[in-house]
């Protein structure tokens, strides 16, 4: 084994030791960002910086599943990147396609999060055939954020809840007198879940850009230098060993 491996070994066992015993995040999501600028930095195409992120998400995953992390949020594809090329988003839905293909085929759970109405409809079909047919009640849960915005989803939450009341015959005025955060909550993509108490970011940029704005009141932030790509192992465990080191308040 070279000495720089065997660094990284010894490094990786010495960061699992630290947070050995500590109370994990119930629920991690993460931004992977930095796809196109890995890419642009090794002269590679935009759609291989996009298979480059694609792989990695497997792989983060197997490492949520060996910590005991029962739900993981992956932010794949939000509203304003529909914006994209048309040529950018075919190969970017196939992509997607291919990650949550392998989600489902290792035995997860998956629920989709986002405005599915603003996907090709192929797109819709495939990824509802797959959530459909997840194992139900797996060690992991993996909510895969497409077509996600933090705005369109609160929208979508208040536009499902008032659905639900006219349903029941109730009128304007009592839909607002009973109208509380968690009748809202109960309307989320991720109802039903905890909340998210870590929230990572990679590619050095310190902005959430409405990433779960709900659900983050009171989750822990982490922002990685490292492109998506390059995320790391010990990448993810330093940015537990930090969390295990917070003290959490919950606004109190």
């Amino acid at each position: 084994m070279h000495l720089p491996s065997l660094l990284y070994r010894v490094y990786e066992r010495r960061l699992q030791c630290e947070i050995e015993g500590s109370l994990l995040p119930q629920h991690v999501a993460v931004i992977v960002d930095g796809n196109r600028r890995w890419a642009r930095s090794f002269g590679a195409s935009t759609e291989e910086g996009h298979r480059q992120g694609a792989a990695k998400i497997s792989e983060f995953l197997t490492w949520c599943e060996g910590l005991g992390i029962p739900v993981v949020t992956v932010w794949l594809l939000s509203t304003d990147n529909l914006s994209r090329s048309p040529k950018e988003l075919d190969a970017l839905f196939q992509i997607i396609l291919g990650v949550v293909e392998r989600v489902h085929a290792a035995g997860y759970t998956v629920k989709l999060a986002g405005a599915t109405d603003t996907l090709p409809c192929d797109v819709v079909t495939r990824l509802r055939e797959l959530e459909e047919s997840s194992a139900q009640g797996a060690a992991l849960t993996v909510n895969v954020a497409i077509g996600y915005g933090g705005r369109q989803e609160i929208t979508d939450a208040v536009r499902s809840l008032l659905k639900a009341a006219q349903a029941e015959g109730k009128d304007i005025a009592q839909v607002a007198n009973e109208l509380t955060p968690d009748a809202i909550g109960q309307h989320l993509y991720t109802r039903g879940q905890p909340d998210p108490d870590l929230i990572i970011r990679t590619s050095g940029e310190q902005r959430l850009s409405g990433f779960m704005m709900w659900q983050s009141v009171h989750s822990e932030f982490y922002f990685a230098e490292t492109f998506w790509p390059e995320f790391r192992r010990v990448d993810f465990l330093r940015a537990l060993r930090d969390y295990t080191r917070r003290e959490r308040r919950f606004g109190a």
